[in-house]
C-alpha cells in the first residue's frame, strides 16, 4: 500500500512538473497572420494566465477590464487557427523580460497576408489556449520564415533542458552521498540503541521470571508442609 503512495505522488509530481514546463517553456508555430487588433478583455478567476496589472499593456482600464493586443494566425492546414494575446511580462514570472508589445504588435501587423499570398511567420510563445477559460498563449517574438514546411529546432528547450536534468542528476547523488554518510549510519545508531534497549528489557523479564519462580517455589514448600 505505502508503494503504491509513494508512486502515486512520484507520477503526481512529475505531471506538475511537466505541466509547469509545457506552459513556461517557449514553442513556435509556424503560421500565417490574419488579423491584429485591441480588445477589452474581461479578467477573473483566469487571472494568473494574464500579465501582472502595472506591467506594460497590462494597465488595468476598470477592476477587471483590460485593454490588450491580440495577433489572429491560421495553420499550414488552411483551416485550424490559434489567437495568440500580446502582452509585456517586465520583470515577472515567467522571465521572458517582454517591454516591446508595441513593436511586436506592429511586426505582426507588417506581416499580415491573406491566401492569395500567405506569408509565413514563426511565433514564439508561451501558454496554452483554453477556450473555456479565455486563456491564450502570449506571444514573445515573431519572425518571416521560408515556408509552411521549415524545420525549426527548439534549441533554448534543449538547453534549459538538458541543464534541469544535469541538476537533477547532481542533487540525487548528492542526496545520495549524504544519506551513505549521515543518514544511514544515525539510522543505523537508532537501530542499535533499540536492540541494546530490547535486550536489557528481554534480560529484566527473564530475571523477573526467575525471581517470582524462586518465590513462587517457596511458597510452594510452605503449601506442602500445610
Amino acid at each position: 500500500m505505502w508503494t503504491k503512495i509513494k508512486w502515486g505522488i512520484r507520477i503526481l509530481l512529475i505531471l506538475i512538473v511537466g505541466l509547469f514546463l509545457h506552459y513556461t517553456l517557449p514553442q513556435r508555430d509556424v503560421v500565417q497572420i490574419i488579423n491584429t487588433y485591441n480588445k477589452n478583455t474581461p479578467i477573473g478567476a483566469n487571472w494568473m494566465f494574464y500579465s501582472i496589472e502595472d506591467t506594460g499593456t497590462g494597465v488595468e482600464t476598470t477592476s477587471t477590464i483590460r485593454d490588450i493586443r491580440y495577433i489572429d494566425a491560421v495553420y499550414p492546414d488552411g483551416t485550424s487557427v490559434m489567437v495568440y494575446r500580446n502582452e509585456d511580462t517586465g520583470w515577472f514570472w515567467p522571465p521572458y523580460f517582454k517591454w516591446d508589445s508595441s513593436t511586436l504588435q506592429a511586426e505582426a501587423t507588417n506581416l499580415k497576408s491573406d491566401k492569395t499570398a500567405p506569408k509565413w511567420v514563426a511565433i514564439t510563445h508561451y501558454g496554452w489556449r483554453m477556450p473555456i477559460f479565455s486563456i491564450f498563449p502570449n506571444a514573445v517574438k515573431v519572425a518571416p520564415v521560408d515556408g509552411p514546411d521549415v524545420r525549426l529546432i527548439p534549441w533554448v528547450n534543449i538547453i534549459i533542458l538538458t541543464f534541469l536534468a544535469f541538476a537533477l542528476f547532481m542533487a540525487r547523488k548528492m542526496w545520495l552521498q549524504f544519506r551513505e554518510r549521515m543518514v544511514d549510519p544515525a539510522l543505523a545508531d537508532v537501530e542499535e540503541t533499540f536492540d541494546a534497549a530490547g535486550a536489557r528489557v528481554d534480560a529484566a523479564r527473564k530475571e523477573a521470571r526467575g525471581f517470582f519462580g524462586r518465590i513462587g517455589a517457596w511458597l510452594n514448600t510452605w503449601r506442602a508442609k500445610k
